[in-house]
């Protein structure tokens, strides 16, 4: 019997502002996949000297070397690695973890909070031991975001618009929720029972000095689901995305299911076995869901505001890689901006992402005033998707792009005339920034690159043994 006045904080790891968070993970996730595997000294050294100047920039007091540390310190262990799960350790060397690889291959930046949130679970082992022993102790077991998600769908089809305040009271800081002993029917009815007879969300006195710190976590919660792309957040109110329902269903397909991993086999009572519990589940957690191929974010997901629902869609929905949703956006800005130039030069513009080997995608034309402006313009599209755009204010804000062997080698070639078109899909619209020249940046230090992969080449004289297994059964 869910009894809502049963009220216990349950927080995890607080991170930074949502623009913050946004912006360090494409860092994050280079920095920890380069330096990885390595010893766990080697990665505080690597990590900490790459995001010192963030951390720098962030301190108060900037020659405060404690108060640095113990930035970087957080940002290393507990947000990239305990909150996210982006890398572990396992006998003194630190790996990269699967969900950590996976965003660098696909640049969707919701689909990797999406997936870390579908293995979020109380109990779990990302906090500090007195922290999970207390979860242990008070018999926590929930799904948490799963049981939110099916109630913002619930509300939807009732059409009532829902709290921050309602979905901390009813959800986030219920005992009942937490222990797995209310249904998503049993929440829902209660919330409107209660806003049919006017009762205030809150119906009980938080402890004195605690107002704060229950407000805070919830907030933290709400943030990450926005980050995901599965709810938009206006002032105090909270909505589902209608246009990530695929995504959704997997989150309510866990309710009333066990927990993805079991902390209740574990005996907690030494440190020997918490250690064990504790590098079990940070192995358990790197690693992605069974869902994670399902967790794409859509274009139209981004662009399409909460209440055009029910709209036709502008743009079709069977695109097979982000790139080609990028593509498509550059082909028809350079197409637009070509035009207003000359006309006559539109049909220079050529769309050629699916020719292989050429070290570029568009071909279009210089298009400015000048004795260039029919000269042909080489065009490489990279895109991302995120929720909010980059923040170019910020003097540490870094991003990092994957390019190929042919794709360099068409940079150094043909210098001026080839540019990086940067595409990010976001909450609300399209974000493009240009790079010109990128070669020519790397020679004058402004960018970085760093080759990744090597191709090895071999023949019969570099075999030292040999191996062939002979079924006799045949």
């Amino acid at each position: 019997m869910y009894d809502h006045r049963k009220q216990l904080k349950c927080a995890i790891i607080r991170a930074r502002a949502i623009s913050d968070v946004d912006n360090l993970l494409p860092k994050y996730a280079t920095v920890i996949d380069n330096l990885c595997p390595c010893t766990k000294a080697k990665f505080e050294e690597g990590f900490n000297n790459a995001f010192r100047e963030y951390a720098i920039s962030k301190a108060r007091n900037k020659s405060n070397e404690k108060a640095i540390k113990k930035t970087l310190d957080n940002h290393r262990t507990e947000v990239s690695g305990s909150l996210f799960g982006m890398h572990y350790e396992v006998d003194g060397i630190v790996y990269s973890s699967e969900r950590n690889k996976k965003f660098l291959e696909d640049n969707d930046q919701p689909a990797f909070f999406k997936d870390w949130l579908l293995k979020m679970q109380f109990p779990n082992g990302m906090q500090k031991s007195q922290t999970y022993l207390k979860m242990v102790e008070e018999k926590l077991c929930c799904h948490p975001y799963s049981i939110l998600l099916r109630v913002l769908e619930y509300a939807r089809r009732s059409d009532i618009v829902l709290l921050k305040q309602e979905l901390g009271y009813y959800i986030f800081n219920s005992e009942d929720v937490l222990k797995g002993n209310a249904t998503v029917n049993e929440v829902f009815d209660q919330i409107m029972n209660d806003k049919r007879g006017g009762i205030p969300p809150r119906k009980i006195i938080i402890p004195d000095g605690e107002s704060t710190s229950y407000d805070q976590h919830v907030g933290d919660q709400l943030k990450y689901l926005q980050l995901a792309n599965l709810i938009y957040i206006d002032g105090q109110e909270v909505k589902i995305n209608p246009h990530e329902m695929k995504s959704i269903n997997r989150f309510i397909e866990l309710i009333n299911k066990p927990l993805g991993f079991d902390v209740y086999k574990y005996d907690l009572s030494n440190v020997e076995n918490r250690k064990r519990f504790e590098t079990d589940w940070a192995i358990y957690y790197g690693q992605l869901s069974k869902y994670a191929d399902d967790l794409a974010t859509p274009v139209e997901s981004l662009l399409l505001p909460v209440d055009e629902e029910s709209k036709k869609l502008k743009r079709t929905n069977n695109k097979i890689e982000l790139g080609d949703e990028g593509e498509e956006f550059v082909l028809n800005f350079e197409k637009d901006r070509v035009s207003k130039f000359n006309a006559h030069l539109v049909n220079k513009v050529l769309g050629l992402g699916k020719t292989k080997g050429l070290g570029y995608d568009i071909q279009s034309v210089i298009a400015e005033p000048g004795d260039f402006s029919e000269f042909v313009k080489y065009i490489e599209v990279k895109s991302t998707k995120r929720v909010t755009a980059p923040d170019l204010k910020d003097e540490v804000w870094t991003d990092t792009i994957n390019i190929t062997r042919n794709e360099w080698i068409a940079a150094m070639q043909h210098k001026e005339f080839y540019s990086i078109y940067r595409v990010y899909f976001i909450r609300g619209g399209v974000v493009m920034y240009i790079i010109k020249n990128p070669y020519q940046k790397k020679m004058d230090n402004i960018i970085d690159v760093v080759p990744l992969t090597y191709r090895v080449d071999f023949q019969n004289n570099s075999i030292d043994e040999s191996y062939k297994e002979v079924n006799n059964h045949v």
